[in-house]
């Protein structure tokens, strides 16, 4: 079973993971090899989550971070809607001049979602990550009353579409978010002063978010009656987690769990003799609950053994004394970075890094 994640600004997970059977293939044409492609819920949740369980795929004109008009997509599965805020709200749509997270707004989420709501999707899941924000979701909910209200206050919003049975969520509908990060919202550890800095923030513009983001939720907090921004996952996507656990009562999931469950991956462990999975850097932050530790877990509960492959590699014990079977870095030392990242060397470094291993499991 492979099920690698994106190596980001190089290969997406697919395209990981074919390169991977290509080796394994080379090597053993006899096996049996699975592809299952994977995303936390940041760059990939979408696609990912198409090849998994397939679904109707919804384009709509929404407004990017900066407010421009741009054509970004959703998927439909059933009465299922999954969005990945990414496509409308993301960093990678900002050139690095652009990047201002004082002024970078999730309204085009908002009007995924919006729409989503609108044509009768009853559950809504969202993947938090690569947001160019720190508007604590505001932007997403002004979207939403605007769509959702012809008076544009969120109390109206709230009388014609909340539930009197479930007391949470517009009209019965369910919100999940999908994301790795645990982080709160304000303080030390909260969104704009662990995430905001590689949004394009200065620290002066660090204090700002974060004050902001506070401000924002003691008003929350005084007008719902209680205060979830210190909520596991409130700080992600710039606050947008916060958004949509104070105002939609959504549950915070593991991205990775989500998708696996998707797939029934449990399942597909019943007959793996090996899983091989990676990303573009492991190291200790890989065992924070990063998609290959969520990977490993699932597999070590089947003793399956599972082969962590990476662009870079550090902390290369720790991983192992977690239970990785092996860590190996795709990339020769002597190789650049630039060179590296090129999509084509990329994918040769990972097929002869699995054609390798396994000669030498056969050996």
């Amino acid at each position: 079973m492979i099920a690698i994640d994106s190596m980001k600004g190089c290969l997406t997970s697919c395209e990981a993971n074919r390169a991977a059977a290509e080796g394994i293939l080379a090597a053993r044409p006899e096996a049996e090899v699975a592809q299952i492609p994977v995303s936390d819920g940041g760059e990939g949740w979408l696609e990912a989550y198409r090849a998994a369980v397939g679904g109707e795929t919804i384009a709509i004109t929404v407004r990017d971070p900066l407010m421009r008009r741009i054509t970004a997509d959703y998927l439909v599965v059933g009465d299922t809607a999954v969005i990945e805020m990414a496509r409308a709200s993301g960093l990678t749509l900002l050139s690095a001049e652009e990047r201002n997270p004082l002024v970078a707004t999730s309204y085009g989420t908002g009007q995924l979602v919006a729409d989503a709501v609108r044509r009768g999707c009853r559950h809504i899941v969202v993947g938090l990550g690569g947001s160019a924000t720190s508007d604590c979701g505001i932007g997403m909910l002004r979207a939403m009353i605007d769509s959702l209200s012809r008076h544009g206050t969120w109390d109206d919003v709230r009388r014609q579409y909340l539930s009197a049975t479930t007391g949470a969520g517009l009209g019965g509908v369910s919100f999940t978010i999908a994301t790795d990060v645990a982080n709160p919202l304000c303080g030390e550890q909260g969104a704009a002063c662990v995430f905001a800095p590689q949004k394009g923030a200065t620290p002066a513009m660090v204090r700002s978010l974060d004050a902001r983001a506070a401000r924002f939720a003691d008003v929350s907090a005084r007008h719902f009656g209680f205060d979830r921004r210190d909520t596991p996952g409130a700080g992600a996507a710039g606050g947008l987690g916060y958004a949509f656990l104070q105002y939609l009562n959504a549950r915070c999931r593991s991205g990775i769990d989500l998708l696996l469950d998707a797939v029934h991956f449990d399942d597909m462990l019943k007959d793996a003799a090996l899983v091989v999975t990676g990303e573009g850097a492991a190291d200790r932050q890989t065992l924070m609950g990063k998609l290959p530790f969520g990977i490993l877990q699932r597999a070590k509960a089947h003793d399956v053994p599972v082969v962590l492959i990476a662009g870079r590699v550090s902390d290369r014990q720790q991983l192992l004394e977690a239970g990785f079977a092996r860590v190996e870095c795709i990339n020769p030392s002597s190789l650049s970075l630039a060179e590296a990242m090129k999509p084509a060397v990329a994918k040769e470094n990972i097929m002869a890094t699995m054609l390798r291993l396994q000669e030498e499991i056969r050996g």
